[in-house]
């Protein structure tokens, strides 16, 4: 069957994720060593015996979120399933890159932590930025609403699905444009925990810094399909990746390009490789496409019938 792997982004994550994969797989051990190794995060004491509230700091989330989709990924490999294709929502990509061959696991678990620690960064440095979700309100609508605003400091940074997308800029921004956007007809604005604008040009200093901590990485080409949250579109090239592992953290999350594109790709199933089921629920507004199943957890995957 032909398979393509959805590794989810952070907002996914919950404290105790993974522990099941961790306790029953010796790979999944040893990829826990790994990460913490290359992350310098003593990672299972974090997702087993941390707080929530260090667990949701943007520097230890990313690498944890990127940790559990990694380990559900290799699992599924454990129960027999083979991806022909990968995608990831903004961090997830980089246990689909990895899932895909372009990185080694010791450097995208090495290039993860210091992707949470310049955003982190970031974010401090801005001022006062964040990001809110907008229900029941067609991107091209809420683009008009923000440009009639005037509004300079706010843009979209996930187009998530027909129904809903997320807005990241300055606070003050931020704060006009969900006026503006309930008045269109939004069913629902609702701000988001997060330590910074994400995917927006806010985020310049993380990109500058990761441009710099990417440039002696190798990038090869994928090894199985992979889909870009840049451009919406499969991607190639190891080198196209590598400019868009950089550009991304400044650029909006095409998902709903990337859920056609992958549509068109012809896959018969698709799994949820991390913790949460954010993205199968995203998927449900895929028409034509097949079913998304949840496989964050062991008991997850020991059920699903492929």
């Amino acid at each position: 069957m032909k398979t393509c792997f959805l590794f989810p982004g952070q907002g996914a994550q919950y404290s105790g994720m993974g522990r099941d994969f961790y306790e029953t797989s010796t790979a999944v051990r040893e990829l826990f060593e790994l990460a913490s190794d290359a992350s310098h995060i003593d990672l299972k004491a974090l997702l087993f015996q941390g707080s929530e509230e260090e667990l949701k700091q943007t520097r230890n989330t990313q690498v944890a979120v990127a940790l559990v989709g990694a380990a559900a990924a290799l699992c599924a490999r454990e129960h027999g399933i083979e991806p022909s294709g990968v995608a990831g929502f903004s961090v997830g990509e980089w246990p689909a890159l990895a899932e895909a061959g372009v990185v080694s696991l010791a450097d995208m678990f090495g290039l993860v932590a210091e992707r949470g620690r310049l955003m982190d960064e970031a974010g401090r440095r801005s001022g006062g930025s964040t990001m809110s979700a907008v229900l029941f309100l067609e991107p091209a609508a809420i683009e008009a609403v923000i440009a009639s605003a005037g509004l300079k400091q706010v843009w979209i940074a996930n187009y998530n699905s027909p129904t809903q997308s997320v807005i990241s800029g300055t606070e003050a921004d931020v704060a006009a444009a969900e006026i503006a956007i309930k008045a269109a007809g939004a069913k629902r604005v609702v701000r988001l925990k997060v330590s910074g604008a994400f995917h927006s040009p806010i985020m310049a200093y993380a990109r500058d810094g990761f441009a710099e901590r990417v440039a002696d990485v190798a990038f090869a080409d994928p090894k199985i399909a992979f889909f870009s949250n840049v451009s919406g579109k499969r991607l190639e090239r190891g080198a196209e990746a590598k400019r868009f592992a950089v550009d991304q953290i400044v650029s909006p999350v095409r998902w709903i390009d990337e859920e056609s594109a992958m549509v068109a790709e012809g896959f018969e199933a698709m799994l949820e490789t991390g913790p949460g089921t954010v993205l199968a629920g995203l998927w449900k507004s895929v028409q034509g496409g097949c079913p998304c199943l949840a496989a964050g957890t062991l008991d997850a995957l020991a059920s699903l019938s492929l």
